[in-house]
């Protein structure tokens, strides 16, 4: 348990945004602050209906493996597998018998019984643009040689749960993102498309372990005083008075400038984003690196308030050639850090009340193949891999599914992308198959057409 004391390669953008204030303007398609205030106001009243008021409160921290995480080097070991599948790391034990880890996760290993891990997963794809895609939407994406490889055809589930849920404390952002949506492996497709700017993610876009860490557009321009903007702030107060008799949407217009001066001039959102604020215990036991201290700050985010974080991971794209790392050195240099910052999250949301509201998800677009290439990597590999889930209502030390002897196929219970979007929807309490937004076309497209939350972690609801 964790107690402690104290104050409580080339980049790929996709759809480049900034992400909140300067000088009360947001760069969201070139939004103000108030007129985005507004489009969450109306986000607000035209919910859907399909919601389950006693899913109200909780949040989801997605762990974004991007370029996708070998199975076999994390949660779906094979160690009696001859040398050229079982890979380069050994399995070791979990706290749930019968149930082993790569020996690269130890800590993950202890906390098993805490866990589900979905061992079935597969869209048959090793494509990382249309498996990007794919996980996180739930809807095969693009190809990614076709002209249209980074249009994005369905919302993110982040960007539907900003829509439906919004946050869970006014004023907080309804969907996050550290440190960045970047990465080599195609990784566009986190956004809200035909559900409007409002649902896209709030992305900090700085290094949360940098001793120059700050969140950019929490703070004004260097040039912009807060007398001057309260000298702004009359200006329009006047403008506004003299309008508002003459027409009505001006009044719901004077409530979002005064939403927007005062998240500028307060506190509430730029305490969240402070990670400064944690105690140095809590800041070690991460992990003094980014993964890790995003970590923390996912926790910091869902504690006070915004439903969907997204901690997106270095690139998972070891194939030992075309610059990649292979297998057993992108294994050695990015598990370990994963390993101690998840299962720090876990031990805190527990010791602090928050596991059964919080579901923890990790994963990436698709495995690795079963077979190791001659550069000592693996390979893209669709039609079998892991994702590990944890926290909210979900029962604890279960795996769902199972590959074969070697990792390559699906033996028991196959899953699909759809599915898994499903089971994060039903932990917030949204009936994914049931609930449909309009396309820019105004054809009805359901968040899930085929898929259903996962039995087993669900129960028959």
């Amino acid at each position: 348990m964790l107690k402690v004391t104290g104050r409580a390669s080339a980049d790929c953008e996709g759809l480049t945004r900034r992400n909140f204030v300067q000088a009360g303007v947001l760069g969201l398609g070139g939004l103000t602050l108030p007129q985005w205030l507004s489009r969450q106001v109306e986000a607000a009243a035209k919910q859907n209906p399909v919601l389950d008021p006693a899913r109200a409160g909780t949040s989801v921290i997605l762990m974004w493996m991007s370029g996708g995480p070998g199975h076999h080097e994390t949660w779906d070991p094979k160690p009696d597998a001859v040398s050229q599948y079982r890979g380069p790391f050994g399995a070791i034990s979990t706290s749930v018998p019968g149930v082993c880890f790569s020996e690269t996760l130890p800590l993950s290993a202890k906390l098993m019984d805490q866990l589900a891990v979905l061992r079935s997963v597969r869209h048959f794809s090793g494509d990382h643009t249309k498996g990007n895609h794919w996980m996180l939407t739930g809807f095969e994406g693009p190809d990614f040689n076709k002209p249209d490889n980074t249009i994005q055809r369905r919302p993110a589930i982040g960007s539907a749960v900003a829509k439906l849920r919004g946050a869970n404390v006014a004023g907080m952002p309804a969907y996050a993102a550290a440190p960045h949506l970047r990465g080599g492996t195609d990784n566009l497709f986190h956004y809200a498309t035909y559900l409007g700017g409002a649902a896209n993610p709030f992305v900090v876009n700085s290094n949360p372990n940098a001793a120059d860490y700050r969140v950019r557009d929490l703070s004004l321009a260097s040039n912009l005083t807060f007398d001057r903007l309260r000298d702004r702030r009359h200006l329009m107060t006047t403008f506004d008075a003299m309008r508002r008799e003459l027409d009505e949407p001006m009044r719901n217009l004077d409530e979002n400038y005064q939403s927007a001066f005062n998240l500028l001039t307060g506190t509430q959102v730029r305490e969240a984003f402070d990670i400064s604020a944690e105690p140095e215990l809590v800041r070690d036991l991460y992990g003094r690196h980014e993964f890790g201290q995003s970590t923390l700050l996912a926790r910091r985010l869902v504690e006070r308030g915004v439903t969907f974080v997204t901690v997106n991971t270095q690139p998972w794209d070891h194939h030992g050639t075309a610059n990649r790392y292979a297998t057993a050195e992108g294994a050695n240099l990015l598990l370990p850090p994963f390993d101690r910052a998840f299962a720090t999250l876990i031990n805190d949301l527990i010791e602090r009340g928050l596991y059964e509201k919080t579901l923890v998800v990790a994963m990436g677009e698709f495995g690795r193949t079963p077979r190791m290439n001659d550069a000592a990597g693996r390979d893209h590999w669709g039609h079998v891999f892991s994702v590990l889930m944890g926290g909210g209502r979900l029962p604890r030390g279960v795996t769902v599914g199972a590959s074969d002897a070697q990792g390559a196929y699906v033996t028991d219970r196959p899953l699909t992308p759809e599915d898994v979007a499903a089971t994060i929807y039903h932990h917030l309490g949204i009936d994914s198959p049931r609930t449909s937004f309009p396309d820019r076309s105004g054809r009805p497209l359901y968040l899930v057409e085929s898929g259903e939350p996962i039995r087993e972690l669900v129960g028959s609801v």
